[in-house]
């Protein structure tokens, strides 16, 4: 199973409100959407470029991933998603392979996507997302 496109690359930002311009005046992108996923801690915005997205990731919790993620690294890239047909397809093929998974089945994501991470030990330190409908 092969992804069909990088769906997006997740930033990690300390406020949604003061990155957007950033994507809006300088690099002439427009945030289409803005949506809070509770049960992830994180307020996220988008952006599209090509068929690719950006998407920007506000922690509404200290504790939560991307708080974690900020404390730790600072604001940055957080990970690269990977659209796939069949996500719980894609995710047991990846661990049939011997990747270990953050995510044993796809969970509900921003935009409605089903979503399920792969963990960064397994993907050369870099945190991959697997999503599709």
């Amino acid at each position: 199973m092969q992804p069909t496109h990088i769906e997006h690359i997740g930033i990690a930002v300390k406020s949604i409100e003061e990155s957007i311009p950033y994507y809006e005046n300088v690099l002439g992108l427009k945030c289409y959407a803005v949506e809070e996923v509770k049960d992830q801690k994180v307020k996220t915005a988008f952006f599209m470029v090509g068929q690719t997205k950006i998407e920007l990731l506000e922690s509404t919790d200290p504790e939560g991933p991307i708080g974690k993620f900020i404390e730790k690294k600072g604001e940055g890239i957080h990970h690269l998603a990977f659209a796939f047909e069949d996500v719980a397809g894609a995710l047991k093929q990846a661990e049939e392979k011997g990747v270990r998974l953050i995510d044993q089945q796809p969970r509900k994501g921003a935009e409605g996507l089903q979503i399920g991470f792969l963990h960064p030990k397994s993907t050369l330190s870099v945190l991959t997302e697997f999503c599709g409908k």
